[in-house]
């Protein structure tokens, strides 16, 4: 997909965000994609779904608490100032254009997991300009790219928006940001599993986050071809 064509996808998403959000009874909105079989996809190609509920799902519950906290004890947004330490360190940054940059994250548990964040506060997608909707797409383009180039291989991975709690008052404390989650460790036939001491007691990281993404980087924002 080219960027127009993604910049489609970010204005439904959009969409179904205000339009769910009418009712008073949804809380979140949590938007997802898969791809791949190895993430347990009957189709190839990447394919999203919506799910809008009454509470908010555990995830984005212990990040509300957390950006919450930070707030209260430094008066800033958490992600905003991890966002200017990466930019200024560049040594965990993928790629970035104006408006967004991706990076792995240095709590990274997948070897190739990346965060996209935006560079401007915003809680959620309703509060993207035009300008920086295109600069999304654009973003979430340069990442699957990289992705795919890496082994060469259409790359599979779990990815989702996190973003503020939708009719629960104002959330100052918000940033949203987009995580992706791919599961490929060496290779495009070697998948990392999580299990005995990573399932019971902690994940053991297999590549440092600056391993990580200095590969991607490597990459180039020009599709492979088969």
């Amino acid at each position: 997909m080219n960027v127009s064509q993604i910049l489609g996808v970010v204005n439904l998403w959009t969409e179904e965000i205000n339009s769910l959000s009418e009712h008073s009874f949804i809380h979140y909105v949590q938007i997802f994609e898969n791809k791949g079989e190895l993430m347990g996809c009957s189709n190839a190609h990447p394919h999203g779904q919506i799910w809008a509920q009454l509470s908010v799902p555990g995830e984005p519950g212990k990040e509300t608490g957390q950006m919450q906290a930070f707030r209260k004890d430094r008066g800033d947004c958490m992600l905003c100032e991890y966002v200017r330490i990466e930019a200024r360190r560049q040594e965990r940054i993928v790629c970035e254009n104006e408006d967004f940059l991706v990076l792995v994250p240095f709590w990274a548990v997948w070897p190739y997991e990346t965060l996209v964040l935006p560079r401007r506060h915003l809680a959620d997608l309703r509060e993207l300009s035009a300008g920086e909707r295109q600069g999304f797409a654009d973003i979430l383009r340069r990442i699957a790219v990289r992705y795919d180039n890496l082994f060469q291989i259409p790359f599979p991975y779990s990815s989702g928006i996190h973003q503020a709690p939708v009719n629960s008052g104002m959330h100052p404390e918000w940033h949203m940001h987009v995580h992706f989650y791919p599961p490929l460790l060496r290779s495009a036939t070697v998948k990392k599993f999580m299990v005995g001491y990573e399932m019971l007691a902690d994940p053991q990281r297999d590549l440092t986050a600056e391993e990580g993404a200095a590969r991607l980087r490597e990459c180039s924002e020009v599709h492979f071809r088969v």
